[in-house]
């Protein structure tokens, strides 16, 4: 008798879902999502929030580096631009706040589209250079273009309105947040089944045997940066939203290493592994909080260095997760996933 999951046409094997098993649990999961809002307070809404974002922007990151290969050390540079964008339309031109939120990605994009036309040739380290002087570059606008960005003054975040409804509580920004997640992450996994997601892998394994095939690889290269931009530029929309205010300071380079370690610790070119990053390092520094908090009067140089701490707990984890788990948080699902399928026998 056969036994286990066959698949017997083209269509199964692309399926999203495949079992109905799986199907069941994310729809426990979406209800799940759905109903947390109304069981927990403020607190845990802001931070569900953050982590809402940075799952956006990991994302986006992840198909650069993790599927395209392509190094960048600039990601907090585009989520800048994003969030900058948006406000900007939104408080000076008068743009209606769900349409400021893509004209930041596009604006992001097109950033990042005049960082790859010049960085197309360059590979590995010097392309993280070439992505980290964009950074700083970005940093400098913001810093001394003081007529536009008003400097480190920062700026007001006006509340959002869509259609009449006034996103000012931390449950209607969750829910715009969460539909938006769900959107990009729906759309990261289908993309890597289509043309271009296939191409972005090509390039990643072999740019050179990629173009021998006939793959465009100064195109697609194009295509990933600006489509990692896009995703960075509607996570700074967001994240402008939950602070209600941005200055030069909500952009350190702290945030780049951050992204990178979301998509470091959940696993590279894996979209699960993003999710599970992204939530694990935007709850890390919450964590440390609690514990400075916790020791802060015994240890009281905690309080004036915890910058300093929480850079070093994120090279901590980077480091401990690449020699004791380099396929991160998703590769431990995975062995989890796998001993229980055949549980309990070991073979």
């Amino acid at each position: 008798m056969a036994c286990g999951l066959f698949k017997t046409s083209y269509r199964e094997d692309i399926r999203i879902f495949q079992t109905l098993f799986v199907k069941f649990w994310l729809a426990v999961l979406v209800g799940s999502l759905l109903l947390f809002p109304f069981l927990v307070g403020d607190y845990f809404l802001y931070t569900a929030n953050l982590c809402g974002i940075g799952v956006i922007g990991a994302l986006g990151l992840n198909i650069l580096s993790g599927y395209t290969g392509q190094i960048s050390l600039g990601h907090a540079a585009f989520i800048a631009i994003g969030a900058y964008g948006s406000t900007i339309l939104t408080t000076k031109l008068g743009v209606p706040f769900l349409v400021s939120i893509f004209l930041g990605g596009i604006i992001s994009a097109f950033s990042g589209l005049l960082v790859a036309i010049p960085c197309l040739r360059l590979k590995g380290l010097y392309l993280a250079i070439a992505t980290f002087a964009f950074y700083f570059i970005v940093e400098y606008v913001i810093v001394h273009w003081t007529a536009v960005t008003n400097g480190t003054g920062g700026l007001s975040v006006p509340k959002a309105r869509l259609f009449g409804f006034l996103f000012n509580t931390d449950r209607s920004k969750y829910f715009l947040i969460l539909v938006l997640v769900l959107g990009a992450v729906i759309f990261a996994k289908n993309l890597l089944r289509t043309e271009a997601g296939r191409a972005f892998i090509a390039v990643r394994d072999n740019d050179i045997a990629a173009e021998v095939i006939g793959i465009d690889v100064t195109r697609y290269k194009i295509k990933s940066f600006m489509l990692s931009s896009f995703y960075a530029g509607v996570a700074g929309s967001l994240y402008a939203m939950t602070l209600s205010f941005i200055g030069p300071e909500h952009f350190t380079f702290l945030m780049t290493i951050e992204y990178l370690a979301m998509v470091l610790v959940g696993g590279v070119g894996t979209i699960a592994g993003t999710v599970f990053g992204a939530v694990f390092m935007t709850l890390l520094p919450e964590a440390i909080r609690l514990l400075r908090d916790a020791f802060s009067q015994d240890y009281p140089f905690l309080v004036t260095r915890m910058a300093d701490l929480q850079a070093s707990c994120y090279g901590l984890v980077i480091i401990l997760f690449l020699i004791f788990e380099p396929k991160g948080l998703f590769g431990i699902w995975v062995k989890l996933r796998n001993y229980w399928k055949g549980w309990p026998y070991t073979y």
